[in-house]
Order: C-alpha cells, then sequence, then structure tokens
C-alpha cells in the first residue's frame, strides 16, 4: 500500500541522497557558475566484482544521481553482466506498508490536502530566519520563479524544490541509470529482488495527522540545501561527469562520509520517525541490503546489485562490509592500479 506512504518514502530517500553531498561553506550572495556538462557516447564507471567463497559473483553498479542529462550511456557491458544475472538486486530504499483496504485508501485520501505545509498555516518566512530566507527568496526567483504555494511547504520540502529546479537548470537529471536497468531486466526475465528496509505501519491515519501537526527540526537541512544551489552546483557537475566518463579517481576524491547530515537529523528526531523505529534508518537501510547480498551470493551463481557510488567507495560502505566479512572484492580499475608504476 502506497498512498500517502509514498511521500515519506520519498522523503526519507531524499535526505538519504542529499546526505551524501558535503555541506559547502555557506553564501550570502547568487553566485552559481553553472557546470558544464558532458554530453554524447559516455562509458560510465565499471562494475565492482564481490566473489564468495563457493564462486559465486555479485557485480555490483555504483550508481549516482544526478547525471548529465545529454549523456549517452555505452551500458554494452553492464546489460551482458545483467542478462547473465539470475537476480537484479535493487538499491538501498525504505519501504513503509500499511494495511489497507480499497475503501480505507479512498478514506485517506482527503488526509493528504496541505501535507507538505507547514503547521498552523504558518509560510516559510515565518518559521526561517530572515537572512535564510532572504538567501531563499534570491534562488527562488532564480530557478522557481512565481511559486506561492512554495511558501506554505516545510523548509525541508521546498528545500527540496529548489535543489531539483537547479540540477534541472544546469543540465543534469536525478532520475539516473536505474530505471533504465530494472526495464532491461524486466524484458531479459532476471528477476528483480528488493533490498528496502521494510516498516508496517499499523495505523497510517494517525501517523499522517501527527506527521501534519509536528513541525520538523529541519532548519539546518534547509540552509545545506541552499548552500548547495547557491555554490555547490559546479561539485555536482564534476561528479556527474566523473561518473559518465568513469573516472573512480575524481570520484573517490569527494567521497565524504560524516558520521551527521542535517537532512537525516530532520527525519532521525522526528516524531513520526521514532514511533516507527526509523531513529537510524540510514544504518538500516544498509544491514537490510547487505543482508540481501549475502542471500544472493549463496543462492546464485552471478546477481547483479545496485548501489550507490559512495557507498561502493567510501570505508564503512557497503562493500567493506562485505569484504570484512571475507567475500573477495574487486575494483573495477583494479587491475589498472596493479599495472601502474
Amino acid at each position: 500500500m502506497r498512498i500517502f506512504l509514498s511521500l515519506f518514502f520519498c522523503m526519507l530517500a531524499c535526505t538519504a541522497a542529499a546526505g551524501k553531498q558535503a555541506a559547502p561553506a555557506a553564501s550570502t550572495s547568487v553566485t552559481t557558475l553553472a557546470p558544464v556538462m558532458v554530453s554524447g557516447a559516455q562509458p560510465g564507471p565499471g562494475l565492482w566484482k564481490v566473489t564468495s567463497p563457493e564462486g559465486h559473483v555479485l557485480w555490483v553498479l555504483g550508481t549516482l544521481e544526478p547525471l548529465p542529462r545529454g549523456m549517452q550511456w555505452q551500458s554494452g557491458e553492464v546489460l551482458e553482466r545483467l542478462a547473465q544475472s539470475q537476480e537484479l538486486l535493487r538499491e538501498p530504499s525504505i519501504e513503509l506498508k500499511a494495511k489497507l483496504g480499497f475503501f480505507g485508501k479512498l478514506a485517506l485520501l482527503p488526509r493528504l490536502i496541505g501535507v507538505r505545509n507547514n503547521p498552523d498555516h504558518a509560510r516559510l518566512a515565518d518559521v526561517v530566519p530572515p537572512a535564510t530566507y532572504a538567501r531563499w527568496q534570491a534562488l527562488k526567483a532564480r530557478y522557481i520563479g512565481h511559486d506561492g504555494k512554495v511558501e506554505k511547504w516545510r523548509p525541508l520540502f521546498a528545500g527540496f524544490r529548489l535543489y531539483d529546479a537547479a540540477i534541472e537548470r544546469a543540465g543534469m537529471d536525478r532520475q539516473g541509470v536505474a530505471p533504465m536497468l530494472l526495464k532491461a531486466a524486466k524484458n531479459k526475465g532476471v528477476k528483480i529482488a528488493s533490498t528496502a528496509y521494510v516498516v508496517t505501519v499499523d495505523d497510517p491515519k494517525a501517523l499522517l495527522t501527527d506527521f501534519k501537526r509536528e513541525r520538523l527540526d529541519d532548519l539546518a537541512c534547509f540552509g545545506t540545501m541552499l548552500d548547495q544551489v547557491e555554490v555547490d552546483l559546479a561539485r555536482m557537475g564534476v561528479r556527474a561527469n566523473a561518473w559518465a566518463s568513469g573516472d573512480l579517481q575524481a570520484l573517490r576524491a569527494q567521497v565524504n562520509h560524516p558520521a551527521d547530515f542535517p537532512c537525516a537529523n530532520a527525519v532521525n528526531g522526528a516524531g513520526f520517525a521514532r514511533k516507527l523505529g526509523l531513529g537510524d534508518f540510514q544504518a538500516k537501510m544498509q544491514q537490510a541490503w547487505l543482508a540481501q547480498a549475502r542471500r544472493a551470493l549463496a543462492a546464485n551463481r552471478i546477481t547483479f546489485a545496485l548501489l550507490p557510488i559512495d557507498e561502493a567507495l567510501k570505508p564503512g560502505g557497503h562493500l567493506a562490509s562485505l569484504e570484512a566479512d571475507g567475500y573477495a572484492v574487486q575494483a573495477p580499475d583494479a587491475e589498472e592500479s596493479e599495472g601502474s608504476p
């Protein structure tokens, strides 16, 4: 059952993704330089190879969002490995489920009205510090234009609305390559397995009511999103271009793994998240993906998996955890590194 729960799923996914970007220094002027995005045929990164003691193989593609919109990904090798696989593991995620019949879903629809809005009809100008709101107004005028509705939204949602608009203006696309690979897997008859951390919601109506009343501690997250749009678009463009060209060294140079992220904290500390047991949802997402990876490595001769590329590269990430468990992990550029002087 999705209905309003897709709202929380999307919000959690967005905050988890936002955590993979470092918070740059704050800026008080809109001086963003649009990155020059690559276009045309691009190889993308190679595949990580994870091998079990029994010789079973897990091929892992490190994914990234956003990517250059004009890129034509040369995915022949990836599609070949996918076609040889018995199973495709999806990216880490959170899935919220509730047992509601058809009429229960209909009864829930009216409660969705205004779910993104601030409690008590507050506007952004009422909940955001004046200096931050001035920055928001300048960036909104540049990337969104006139949109009165967004002024009623919670800072968390307004920040991501701005982020999406800026990404699009810069020639990038947040869709990534996962949808294309999922479609290819279906066409080739490859089983698709969720790696989501699943949470069951006993009373979705009450949860939605609580959320609409609750004030999220999301001002730090909002400020971070403004920072990214003001001064960090060029860095995101560099990362997107590095993925497109398969430059893992450039991606390694920008891997970030701080213990805390403001957007993650906005969700971690929320009352609805505590009730759902999502106080540390990032760790739970990691454990759920690893459990599926271990299962697939035991059951299948060949498995294909999707994983955010930072989690493939960083110390303590998902692949580092598999290596610590005794699996052999080979990076796409391992042979190149070994052959270099």
